[in-house]
């Protein structure tokens, strides 16, 4: 009797496929992550100091809560 496997795909396609997918998902990643943190460093840049004292932080508190990564 004979098997079939299939977990196999033809000259590994399909693995070039998921990395070039992967890649692309993480660079659209980055980008999303990157516009939330432009986001949300430029709400609070709008808030007065006042404003930001009520919620705890302080200007130099900015780019931390914003979640920077440089």
């Amino acid at each position: 009797m004979a098997a079939i496997d299939t977990s196999r795909t033809a000259f590994g396609s399909a693995s070039v496929a998921n990395r070039v997918l992967g890649s692309v998902s993480s660079v659209i990643g980055a980008a999303v992550a990157w516009n939330d943190a432009r986001v949300t460093r430029n709400a609070l840049t709008s808030l007065t100091d006042r404003e930001l004292e009520d919620i705890g932080l302080s200007r130099g508190d900015i780019d931390s809560v914003a979640g920077s990564r440089r």
